[in-house]
């Protein structure tokens, strides 16, 4: 039996084994156009600051509001200018370094397109950010050895009011990312790690944004060297400021000021529609920004489109994607969507007027014939924090070609659209998986026993590339997770108090060919990480045979957040031969490392803290400070041995 890389069943799953079309090969009818200077720009916002004014002062009591006037897009025009000169983005290195890459340990949307987490893997050691430290862990050489323990914040900082919540490494740069509420947006502290584990902090670089947190999207990605972040900028007219919604960077020293942040976001890169944009409405300088890990300094530069409030973003090998809704005050005025896509080249953004709004990120796919899927609802308000759980209304999917995207004067053909069924409920799952598309819901995660009704609501699946007819998929249960498992899929979800897994068959048709229950047990994750899938070869790859591997919480602690946020209890582990799913068994965490770390910042769980983890043939669960490996015999998984790498209170209290 052999073992495939995992990023390159990622990649065959997700991305379809199949050519694919370079970013340069693909090129839109025409594309928007940037501010000819900071005047034109100024300008704008000074016209909108006059309006905002005059409205306050025609508006005639404060409870009868005055619907704004409308602003003449021809004014708007006028103030672009075709061909301006744009400071162009560094090109993306796609590949990396020339040795081969590792085969990564994350469970990645896109394969070739790292998503911060909370473990890596470099060389012969895992690296795992937890509650504000990193730590890391030698597993080469048959061992299981905590080595080194560092802050993930400068020495010299106040980490309060912070939340460290994701990691990457480039090479042998640790890069973390954090919002600090205190310091003004994203924190990126980077640290140099060594062949033996060692960590040594570097520098810690502010980058000037809003919030990033989305209860199911990550803030951060990693092409090559190349950092990539997405952050919305919201533009209040009546306050300006000093310009400081700009996208700007500074490096953190002990007497570090506003006045260092250096702005990354010139007038020349800032790309808008024709839309009458309603500042009144919400209004956001939407910034894709990628930043250098290969150099000394950090070198950052930002692209950004002007756009209503709410968004969703995805991130393909070559471009960003963001879809901004806009919802007029006025409720029999249907919303306005547009889709934009910015590529990571450099070159000029393009854009396409559309309908509806996407569920998440994962709703999102360009494939590799130069299509944009979306799955849509008619009731979409964004992902900022957990707007994802509260979709609804009515669905379709939107499949068009990238040489389809313009200026953003245009809108999306009619017969671009496909409706689909709907699923009664807000908590929607969906997924691509190799040339399909399947969607569901769940009972309410937070008070389930109001929704056990829901268990019988069916998915569906499609192959979205084609009209051929969706598949109607009668699970039993509600739908909580959707993954890839080889070239087929795996559905997770409750029926009741019990944790269902159905194996689906998607070689001929879509539908159910096996479940396994596990009693009296929930999901004790729900971000996409918390899932791992290793494929196994075997006769030449005719069976489909592999490992999942996913967090459980038992029935007891089943209830509200702490679901999600409370110390995982155990990594269930299941095998598939040839779809038929059975249990392996699990690794658990002892209970008896102590929750006295002394934390000083992100002191809450928020993206979880366990995981399954495979490499090569041995099977590890991270499972809060401790890292339990497991020994793979007679299908069965037992543990083997495990090790705590808590911080020196809570590893003595565990004694």
């Amino acid at each position: 039996m052999r073992i495939k890389s995992p990023s390159l069943v990622l990649a065959c799953v997700l991305l379809i084994c199949s050519g694919s079309l370079r970013a340069e090969e693909i090129v839109p009818r025409n594309t928007m156009r940037a501010f000819s200077s900071e005047q034109a720009f100024n300008a704008l916002l000074k016209r909108w600051q006059t309006d905002a004014e005059n409205r306050r002062r025609e508006q005639p009591s404060p409870v009868a509001a005055v619907a704004p006037p409308p602003s003449p897009v021809a004014a708007d025009k006028a103030l672009m200018a075709p061909g301006s000169a744009a400071t162009t983005l560094d090109s993306v290195t796609m590949a990396g370094s020339a040795a081969e890459p590792e085969a990564s340990i994350t469970n990645v949307q896109t394969a070739g397109v790292d998503e911060g987490g909370i473990v890596k893997r470099h060389g012969d050691h895992l690296v795992i950010l937890r509650r504000g430290r990193l730590f890391t862990v030698k597993i080469g050489a048959d061992a299981i050895k905590p080595v080194a323990m560092i802050d993930a914040y400068a020495p010299d900082i106040d980490p309060s009011g912070a939340w460290y919540d994701e990691m990457l490494i480039a090479s042998n740069v640790i890069a973390v990312i954090g919002y600090s509420y205190e310091r003004g947006g994203t924190e990126i502290g980077l640290f140099d790690i060594d062949r033996a584990g060692g960590l040594k902090y570097r520098a810690t670089y502010h980058l000037r944004s809003n919030d990033y947190y989305s209860s199911r999207n990550y803030a951060s990605r990693l092409i090559g060297d190349k950092l990539i972040f997405y952050t919305p900028m919201h533009l209040d007219v009546s306050d300006l400021g000093d310009g400081d919604f700009f996208p700007a960077v500074r490096r953190w020293h002990p007497r570090a000021a506003p006045s260092d942040f250096k702005r990354i976001l010139p007038a020349t890169r800032i790309y808008r529609t024709d839309d009458e944009l309603d500042p009144g409405n919400g209004i956001a300088l939407h910034t894709v920004t990628t930043c250098d890990l290969a150099t000394p300094q950090m070198q950052c530069a930002s692209t950004a489109v002007l756009g209503p409030e709410g968004r969703v973003f995805y991130v393909s090998g070559d471009s960003v994607f963001v879809w901004t809704t806009e919802y007029p005050d006025d409720d029999a005025t249907p919303a306005r969507s547009s889709v934009f896509r910015i590529p990571l080249a450099g070159s000029a953004p393009s854009a396409l007027k559309t309908s509806g709004g996407p569920i998440d990120q994962l709703s999102f796919l360009q494939d590799a014939q130069g299509y944009l899927n979306v799955l849509l609802t008619s009731e979409s308000d964004g992902e900022g924090v957990w707007k994802a759980e509260s979709k609804e209304g009515d669905m379709a999917l939107l499949r068009v070609h990238l040489r389809e995207f313009g200026d953003g004067s245009t809108a999306a053909k009619a017969s671009d659209y496909r409706t689909l069924p709907k699923v009664a409920g807000d908590d929607i799952q969906n997924r691509y998986v190799g040339e399909w598309l399947i969607y569901g819901t769940a009972p309410n995660r937070w008070n389930r026993s109001e929704n056990e009704s829901r268990t019988s609501i069916p998915a569906h699946a499609l192959r979205y590339a084609t009209t051929e007819a969706v598949q109607t998929l009668r699970v039993g249960h509600g739908v909580e997770r959707i993954e890839a498992m080889g070239a087929n899929a795996v559905l997770a979800g409750n029926a009741g108090d019990d944790l269902h897994f159905t194996s689906l068959d998607l070689r001929q048709r879509a539908q159910p060919a096996t479940v396994f229950v596990q009693r009296n047990a929930a999901q004790g994750e729900s971000r996409t990480h918390g899932f791992f899938y290793r494929q196994d070869v075997v006769d030449e790859g005719k069976t489909d045979q592999g490992i999942v591997g996913l967090p459980i919480i038992g029935k007891a602690r089943n209830n509200g957040m702490g679901r999600y946020l409370d110390e995982s209890a155990s990594v269930l582990y299941l095998g598939n031969r040839g779809l038929r799913l059975t249990r392996m068994g699990q690794l658990d965490a002892s209970g008896k490392v102590s929750a006295d770390d002394g934390c000083k910042a992100s002191c809450v769980d928020w993206y979880g803290n366990a995981r399954p983890i495979f490499i090569g043939q041995r099977v590890f669960a991270l499972l809060g400070y401790e890292l339990v490996e497991g020994q793979v015999s007679d299908e069965h998984i037992r543990e083997r041995r495990r090790t705590s790498f808590a911080p020196p209170a809570a590893a003595r209290a565990s004694h």
